[in-house]
């Protein structure tokens, strides 16, 4: 199976969801994740931190787990390990995510496999910010 995932009407719908976690989101500025955030926050999505090392980011209550989080979730957006991926992807299909987005170099055959069995698209090693930079 091939992981790359990047179907363009893939990329556009899971865009125009209104809510994206975003797992392994840091605390500090100067991770991809931080800036990846901010901006989605300032485009107006409603963003979703999910690390359980973290109490709040950029004012964020953030939640252990997918499994913890309060409201409906459209976008996972992984910035993880790619040997994560597989156990997100579950908790993902078990919160019924609809997508499941895999960050620049997050690749992952079986999370892909695991979402895509249980209704999810996914688009692989591609940047939230970036594409929707680039769609705008």
């Amino acid at each position: 199976m091939s992981t790359r995932r990047q179907r363009p009407e893939v990329i556009a719908a899971a865009l125009g969801a209104s809510s994206i976690a975003i797992v392994g989101l840091s605390a500090n500025p100067m991770r991809p994740s931080y800036g990846v955030a901010e901006y989605l926050i300032n485009a107006g999505f409603e963003v979703i931190a999910v690390n359980p090392r973290e109490q709040e980011v950029l004012g964020l209550p953030c939640y252990a787990s997918l499994a913890e989080v309060p409201v409906a979730i459209d976008v996972v957006d992984v910035f993880r390990q790619s040997s994560a991926v597989p156990d997100i992807a579950q908790q993902a299909v078990a919160v019924k995510a609809k997508f499941l987005w895999l960050q620049l170099g997050v690749i992952s055959d079986e999370g892909v496999a695991i979402a895509e069995a249980g209704g999810m698209r996914c688009v692989v090693d591609l940047c939230t910010k970036i594409e929707h930079q680039r769609m705008a």
